[in-house]
């Protein structure tokens, strides 16, 4: 601390507090000033200091230094007294406010003028006193004070505030009427409230106006405009801004509108952008902050460019910036969704030596883990948790059960739910569906069911993903009763059903032969304004078929031609009911219509015409068949040679059979029980040996 001489003077202490750059060590420099024999503070020493107290952690030295210039009587102008109001204003103290401005004769020997009502007005605004702020500008009037512009630009904000957005645009146009000329601050406040309020229209005309007016638009302007349009996802209109603030000569971007575009591009994916504006920005010779790393390490990892992600972040350490734990996050999930499993674990340990490791760091390695089929490893992250300081969420409950019943964990995910329920953990409807639906898929319904239930009864809402889950177990376990009960369930919580629970309920009744009930079910689902999908109409037709219906099931295929293309699988289904009612003529036609409709026959289709043609004893249109599965480049595997062997054997054609068989075992397809059944019963049928 500076050594006061003798005879201090209020000019040699402003110098000295000047010099001082620390606030505390010039408050300190102040207070001792103050005790010095024969020294009294003048009006500027006071305006400096107090100047200096505005931060909230220093405020509270403001009022005793007023009580000081009241004590010493110092006569001091309205800037002194201002600043007091400023201070109080800008840390929400109203009252305090206003008692220097009531007193301000008292205290400072002055009057209050335009800008100290100003100043009061704008410490009610703060502190959003709305109705106290309009009812001191009324008061304005009756004591004859005449607002300014200043004044105008406080009222606009009030009524921005207040949502009063026309009123506040009226006020722009009167305040022009009075001969007063908006400023930067009136177009700013009105354009920044526009945006907030997703009124592009009046903020894009604002600011379309402003140059016209003999007003330039600062950076923050056009940043608020493009932070505001990237938001409502309107990309074109953002790039317009940026492209004219770059044009602007006036003004330049700043690392803050640098951010907004990163920030606004990651948001609507435009990831190759990023990379431009991110090159920009360091050629500009602009410094990027935490923000900026931030940003653009999220937007890398979005865009599946996690390399990319990687070296900014090691640059952002590098840069002296320590990653919070929101953007390790991004850059661990990243290397998970990348496949990227022993990065996530180097990762893992560097944060965990910054600790910087919370729930949703462990949620997602143990996510990467389990989906790499290193359990071992996922159920030790689950165990340490406590350790890390991380408390479960109804995620980790999810990735948890869900991770060990895809790894054949099943009931070793029963004991975590149990364990999670009497420990009062909060599960979520996924960490339930997924255990019944493995319990579904291993046949233990009941257990299912019992799960089901008892998620129910924890206030825990089943969805339709879990409707779906139950119906399908039982549809595959052929309880269809029960499958329509759960369905009807589904339907009574409010629950819309699926294109895929119908197809599930119309899939497991036409398997039984309940074509009727499954017509029932489409027509159900056609009422609900469902489309059904090519699934829908290959159960039908296949049950349909099975059920010897081939009319309707050709029918079917007409009406479904007029909305969706059919497939290979649809196409073989109808084939193979077509010629299993001897319809071999009417299935080559079919097979011919293939073309038309771009699809191409594929083994299974030519296998199953072979096995038709045969089976109507006509070999040679079978034998056409055996043909063109060579020239279409298809290999014939076991099915197809002991459909052809069945049938040369049926048609008394043994010598070509063995032929046949011989050119099976030089291609390399083995011969099954079936090979050796067909040929052993032709020849005992034929009473001649095997030559």
């Amino acid at each position: 601390m500076s050594k006061f001489p003798k005879f201090l003077s209020p000019k040699q202490l402003l110098k000295l507090l000047k010099a001082e750059k620390n606030t505390l060590s010039a408050l300190s420099l102040f207070d001792s000033a103050t005790h010095h024999l024969g020294y009294t503070h003048s009006p500027d020493v006071f305006h400096h200091i107090l100047r200096r107290l505005t931060d909230s952690k220093l405020v509270s030295h403001v009022t005793r230094i007023v009580e000081l210039i009241q004590t010493q009587q110092c006569r001091c102008s309205e800037d002194v007294a201002l600043s007091v109001i400023k201070a109080y204003s800008q840390n929400s103290m109203p009252e305090k406010a206003l008692e220097v401005f009531q007193r301000m004769y008292e205290i400072f020997g002055c009057r209050p003028g335009i800008r100290s009502y100003n100043s009061l007005l704008n410490a009610f605004v703060k502190s959003n006193q709305w109705d106290r702020a309009e009812s001191f500008f009324t008061y304005f009037e009756t004591v004859g004070i005449s607002p300014n512009l200043q004044t105008y630009n406080v009222l606009m904000k009030i009524l921005c505030e207040r949502k009063l957005f026309d009123k506040a645009k009226d006020l722009l146009d009167w305040v022009r009427s009075k001969g007063l000329e908006p400023d930067l601050i009136s177009y700013t406040t009105l354009i920044n409230a526009f945006v907030k309020s997703k009124n592009f229209s009046y903020a894009l005309e604002l600011f379309d106006e402003m140059p016209k007016r003999g007003v330039s638009p600062d950076v923050v302007c056009y940043n608020s405009l493009i932070d505001g349009l990237f938001k409502l996802g309107k990309f074109v209109k953002a790039i317009e801004i940026w492209e004219r603030l770059l044009r602007d000569s006036s003004v330049y971007p700043t690392v803050v509108t640098y951010n907004v575009m990163l920030n606004g591009l990651c948001k609507c994916k435009k990831f190759d952008e990023i990379i431009k504006i991110w090159h920009r920005m360091l050629m500009n010779e602009h410094h990027p902050d935490s923000f900026t790393y931030c940003t653009l390490i999220h937007g890398l990892c979005e865009s599946g460019n996690v390399d990319g992600a990687s070296r900014v972040y090691t640059g952002m350490i590098k840069s002296g910036y320590a990653p919070d734990v929101v953007t390790s996050n991004a850059l661990l999930n990243g290397f998970y969704r990348a496949g990227k499993i022993e990065f996530c674990l180097r990762l893992w340990e560097s944060m965990g030596k910054g600790g910087c490791r919370n729930t949703i760091s462990s949620n997602i390695l143990m996510k990467g883990l389990f989906e790499n089929g290193r359990v071992d490893e996922a159920i030790s992250t689950w165990e340490l948790f406590p350790e890390n300081g991380c408390i479960p969420d109804p995620s980790t409950y999810g990735t948890l059960i869900h991770g060990l019943c895809e790894n054949g964990y099943l009931n070793k995910a029963l004991v975590v739910l149990k364990e999670a329920e009497d420990g009062g953990g909060h599960l979520d409807v996924y960490a339930y569906s997924s255990l019944v639906n493995c319990l579904c898929e291993e046949g233990r319904l009941d257990e299912s069911v019992c799960i089901f239930e008892r998620m129910s009864e924890r206030g825990c809402k089943p969805n339709d993903v879990m409707y779906n889950i139950l119906i399908n177990g039982f549809t595959k376990a052929s309880k269809l009763s029960d499958a329509m009960r759960v369905f009807e369930e589904m339907t009574r919580n409010g629950w819309s059903p699926t294109i895929a629970t119908y197809n599930t309920l119309i899939s497991g009744l036409c398997r039984v032969e309940k074509i009727v009930e499954a017509s029932a079910i489409l027509e159900e689902m056609l009422r609900k304004g469902l489309k059904p999908d090519l699934v829908t109409y290959s159960s039908l037709i296949d049950g349909l078929c099975r059920d010897k219906k081939i009319d309707t099931a050709l029918e079917f295929l007409v009406r479904m031609r007029k909305d969706l293309k059919p497939d290979v699988i649809l196409y073989n289904i109808i084939i193979n009911g077509l010629c299993s009612v001897g319809r071999v003529g009417d299935a080559l036609k079919l097979h011919s219509e293939m073309k038309h409709w771009n699809c191409v026959p594929n083994l299974v289709t030519h296998n199953t015409l072979m096995d038709g043609f045969y089976k109507a004893r006509d070999c040679e249109k079978a034998s056409e068949i055996w043909s063109q599965i060579l020239e279409d480049g298809l290999q014939p595997d076991i099915f197809s040679y002991n459909i052809a062997l069945n049938g040369l054997c049926s048609c008394n054609q043994l010598s070509d059979a063995v032929r046949l068989l011989e050119r099976a075992l030089v291609q390399g397809v083995l011969p099954t029980a079936i090979t050796w059944s067909i040929l052993v019963k032709a020849v005992l049928n034929s009473g001649s040996p095997l030559t």
